[in-house]
């Protein structure tokens, strides 16, 4: 991994040495996205500066979405307190959706005026966005003026972008030509669904956009990819080592001379010289490698641990691992014990075991114990059968609710709770003031504070009905309603020192010895992720106190990922009757089963994908040797 200290990221040539040889793209992984950005604003300063001392214009291309926010934030400071002045820089947007007025909130207009162009000192006159809101019948005209004034002013100076799960870049989807210009296009589905959470369903996502074509980035002087989270891992490795193809339109940019992918650590993980390192280099042989390796080889060959050969590691570069260990015999036992270790039936500890080889300690016999979830509804959908087993064992199970999940109840649900209220309101006053404005909501429109509290109620309400039927009192249920959460649209707050404060309130008035968190990086600047920061934040503000000396943190995955069997460190079994539990605390959330407003692209409930997840996990254990069960919950330890 790159840190701050290696200032660098300039270009070099891909697959030149012996670990990058599958690369035909340079790219360069930091620890995470955050310092990543920094170094990625830094260029662009510079680039910025180096022009203002030439007197020449820097001509921008820039892009929207998650991926450069902290880019921007960093260009804003670096303007008011360091001084970067925009006077000299001219700006062109990849994107914008079609039909799309500059109003809208969610229109890329919006974005940038939002993140970046109304805190520095641009010129009006020099940005320059598509126009969403122009007649159809001059798109076409409109895009080839766009094209014409980029070359007038000599192409672009430095292009910045994102990568979708399509691998387009800008709006080229699958099947953009190699030298396509700027255009109108149809958005492919995936990329719809993708931007369904900002527009609150995928119905409300427009089909068209207007792009920057590939052969206008192409023809950029320098060209900076951002990629963040897992859910960008395997696209980015399809771009990064395999051919070009206008399936994956990113691939085009291999045979751009000066582009860098700038990664974090979850988005690079099925690069091969992240993913199976021993293939590409010589590797030194931690305890963790040694399991991923092992872990690996057994799905590669589909046989058990306890079968793999000598001849299977030799014939797939681990040779250097059996020179180490000895033979396979003694590698895969040791690897077996390893693994076999991570089950337990006892998520808070054995009493009066012999817990050296078990994941969590025997004493105290009964923990305090938080379970820290981002929604409302986290908790039993990502570690419900281990929520119902710490309950039955005697622990004391707090959970904590650290948003009040009120943007993911729909208006239709809303309306119905409403008009219910109503009924039983002498005044009515409150519910009629809601159902009118429901009633009269337009597309985007913000939700009223009252509406808004409504949303959060019945949230509240679904939580407690579920948490009571799993045994938890009222009173041991926490509701934080963390402020960086309740602005009303997906677009969130920059997490603070009131946010961080209010964990560590809870974590100090419960003094827990056993602390579960929603470890789920798919998004870096997903609710799920800052949920996990303040966690983070507030454990460094109380880390010092005695009690914590006792405390232990382990990590759930959310919906869609799970963790990789190599790193799972406690595995908790399911029988059916558990998982059959697990779905009846899982549908007291009425309004997140049927038609639920982010479902991403897997049309799936969220109770069915999440037993298909548990099975897999199990199945996969039962694959490499182990004992075979319903389903796992699987968790990993955090260290503090």
């Amino acid at each position: 991994m790159t840190s701050l200290k290696n200032k660098s990221i300039a270009y070099k040539s891909p697959g030149k040495f012996e670990e990058t040889r599958f690369e035909k793209i340079h790219n360069v992984i930091f620890e995470s996205s955050q310092e990543a950005s920094l170094l990625v604003a830094q260029e662009i300063a510079t680039l910025i500066r180096n022009k203002n001392k030439a007197k020449k214009s820097c001509v921008l291309g820039l892009a929207t979405g998650s991926s450069p926010i902290k880019v921007y934030e960093e260009l804003v400071r670096l303007h008011k307190e360091e001084g970067l002045s925009f006077a000299n820089v001219i700006t062109f947007n990849l994107d914008e959706y079609y039909p799309m007025d500059k109003s809208n909130i969610q229109s890329y207009f919006y974005f940038m005026h939002e993140h970046l162009f109304n805190h520095v000192d641009i010129l009006p006159t020099n940005i320059n966005i598509p126009d969403g809101s122009i007649d159809k019948k001059d798109v076409y005209q409109y895009c080839v003026d766009y094209e014409m004034k980029i070359k007038a002013l000599g192409g672009l100076d430095f292009q910045l972008l994102g990568i979708g799960r399509t691998g387009h870049v800008g709006f080229n989807e699958p099947g953009s030509h190699f030298n396509s210009g700027t255009r109108s296009i149809t958005l492919d589905h995936i990329t719809r669904i993708d931007a369904a959470p900002s527009f609150l369903g995928v119905d409300n996502v427009p089909r068209k956009a207007i792009t920057m074509g590939i052969g206008t980035l192409r023809a950029a002087k320098r060209i900076v990819l951002l990629g963040w989270g897992i859910s960008k891992s395997e696209i980015l490795k399809k771009t990064i080592e395999n051919e070009m193809t206008a399936e994956v339109p990113a691939t085009y940019l291999q045979e751009h001379t000066n582009t860098t992918f700038i990664l974090d650590k979850e988005a690079s993980a099925e690069l091969t010289r992240v993913k199976t390192p021993w293939l590409v280099t010589s590797c030194i042989w931690s305890e963790s490698l040694k399991l991923k390796a092992v872990v690996w080889l057994s799905e590669l060959m589909q046989i058990p641990f306890l079968k793999l050969t000598d001849k299977d590691y030799n014939n797939n570069g681990m040779s250097s691992l059996l020179t180490e260990e000895g033979t396979a015999y003694n590698l895969n036992i040791k690897m077996f014990n390893k693994l076999q270790r991570t089950i337990t039936g006892w998520p808070g500890g054995k009493p009066n075991a012999e817990d050296t080889n078990r994941p969590e300690r025997a004493a105290p016999e009964k923990k305090r114990v938080i379970i820290f979830s981002p929604h409302p509804d986290d908790d039993v959908i990502s570690m419900g059968g281990t929520f119902d087993r710490l309950v039955e064992q005697g622990h004391e199970v707090h959970i904590a609710y650290q948003t009040s999940g009120n943007i993911a109840v729909s208006d239709e649900e809303a309306l119905k709770f409403a008009e219910i209220s109503k009924f039983f309101d002498t005044t009515g006053k409150t519910s009629e003031e809601i159902i009118e404005f429901l009633q009269n909501k337009l597309d985007h429109t913000i939700d009223s504070l009252e509406v808004r509290k409504l949303k959060g109620l019945i949230r509240r309400s679904e939580s407690l009905a579920a948490t009571r039927y799993l045994g938890i009192t009222d009173d041991y249920v926490h509701f934080l309603d963390l402020p960086f959460y309740e602005t009303g649209t997906v677009k969130k707050k920059n997490l603070a020192a009131k946010d961080i404060a209010i964990m560590c309130e809870l974590i100090e008035y419960i003094k827990p010895h056993q602390i579960y968190a929603a470890g789920d990086l798919a998004d870096p600047h997903g609710t799920h992720k800052v949920c996990l920061d303040s966690l983070f934040a507030a454990l460094k503000k109380v880390k010092h106190k005695k009690y914590m000396k006792d405390c232990w943190v382990w990590l759930y995955r959310g919906a869609w990922h799970e963790w990789e069997s190599y790193d799972i460190e406690m595995a908790v079994p399911m029988s059916p009757d558990q998982v059959l539990k697990k779905r009846h605390a899982i549908f007291y959330h009425q309004t997140q089963k049927d038609g639920v407003m982010f479902q991403g692209d897997d049309s799936r409930e969220f109770w069915v994908r999440v037993e298909d997840r548990n099975r897999l996990t199990a199945k996969k254990y039962n694959d490499l040797g182990l004992a075979d069960y319903a389903a796992i919950e699987a968790f990993k330890r955090y260290h503090f």
